[in-house]
């Protein structure tokens, strides 16, 4: 019977090692981190081989939710120089939603400034989105 603390070395070992040479956006060193976890254990008592592949396979997804919680950069917010333009179908009253034509599409849309009424028919600028609502900045507050 192999030893399967040896097993889990090399798996680790290769995984760790395949990150190198084919990037994963750290998957694969991830799954080789959790490898060499498995093997500690195996060494320390944990005999079981189904319990050790069960083991195995949630450290390595832990980790690769972790991973990519803590490693992988934050989306930026658009700034103005990333503004689309669009044009209002309806009035944005202040602090509530109107609609605007966005790439061909009507869009739910909501001025940044909640104090300032968007009428229709006004070009505005799609500075960023929350879930299905753009946020929009009118041409005249930006040209003000």
């Amino acid at each position: 019977m192999p030893s399967f603390t040896l097993i889990w070395l090399l798996a680790g070992a290769v995984l760790c090692l395949m990150e190198l040479f084919l990037p994963s956006s750290f998957v694969a060193f991830m799954m080789g981190i959790s490898a060499f976890v498995v093997a500690l254990l195996s060494r320390v008592g944990l005999g079981n081989v189904w319990l050790q592949v069960l083991l195995w396979l949630l450290v390595s997804t832990l980790l690769i939710v972790l991973s990519r919680r803590f490693l992988q950069p934050r989306q930026r917010k658009s700034k103005i120089q990333d503004a689309v333009i669009a044009e209002t179908l309806t009035e944005i009253p202040p602090g509530k939603t109107g609609r605007v034509l966005y790439e061909g599409n009507s869009w739910q849309a909501r001025c940044d400034d909640d104090k300032f009424t968007v009428p229709p028919h006004q070009k505005v600028y799609v500075v960023r989105r929350e879930g299905t609502t753009l946020i929009v900045i009118p041409d005249n507050l930006l040209n003000s």
